[in-house]
């Protein structure tokens, strides 16, 4: 798991993952950095991978968008 900050946004980087391992990566990261929010989840190419990313945030009533395709960004939890 690759966390930087970027333009003063912190970035979660998922590129090289396992599948299975995400969605705990992902609500982990939110809850560990939601003072600094938004957050960047950077997904790639994969639409398995934005798709698992997505499905967890909405599991857990956490507000996001998707700026770029492959990009998630975290509004609010």
């Amino acid at each position: 798991m690759k966390v930087f900050l970027e333009n003063g946004i912190t970035c979660l980087d998922l590129h090289g993952e396992r599948h299975p391992d995400v969605e705990n990566l992902v609500i982990d990261f939110v809850y560990r950095n939601q003072d600094l929010i938004p957050l960047l989840i950077i997904c790639g190419n994969s639409q398995r991978m934005i798709a698992i990313v997505e499905n967890s945030l909405e599991i857990n009533s956490i507000k996001f968008s998707s700026p770029r395709f492959g990009i998630i960004r975290i509004e609010k939890i």
